[in-house]
């Protein structure tokens, strides 16, 4: 089992910065693919961005290619999701989640744990 805990969300105004962090535990998520969802209020669970096994590849949701950046130091078992130019239609509780493919997905389907959420609320 591998339980996931997202941390770093918070209040801020638009244009600015937060950086959340997945902390796992149980196994390594060294050969795991990563990822980053995110639910806003009223809102179906999206998509946000992937990054595979050893971080060569990531794939970001054309709604923050460009302002987010994901990364994963392996040998901490922690995954990195730096926001910045933040908007207001970031706001949403943003999950961690963790596949047990090597290569990253866009898919929720290929993801088998997930963490609790960080509330992240941009006000404008």
């Amino acid at each position: 089992q591998v339980q996931l805990v997202e941390s770093g969300g918070g209040l801020v105004q638009a244009g600015g910065s937060l950086k959340l962090s997945c902390a796992a535990s149980g196994r390594t998520l060294s050969t795991y693919a990563m990822g980053w969802f995110r639910q806003a209020p009223g809102k179906e669970r999206e998509f946000v961005v992937s990054i595979n096994w050893n971080g060569a590849n990531t794939y970001y949701s054309d709604s923050v290619k460009g302002r987010f950046t994901i990364s994963r130091e392996n040998d901490k078992n922690t995954v990195y999701l730096q926001m910045n130019t933040l908007k207001p239609e970031d706001t949403a509780v943003y999950y961690c989640a963790a596949s047990l493919w090597s290569s990253s997905s866009t898919r929720q389907a290929d993801y088998t744990y997930w963490g609790q959420g960080t509330q992240v609320t941009v006000s404008s």
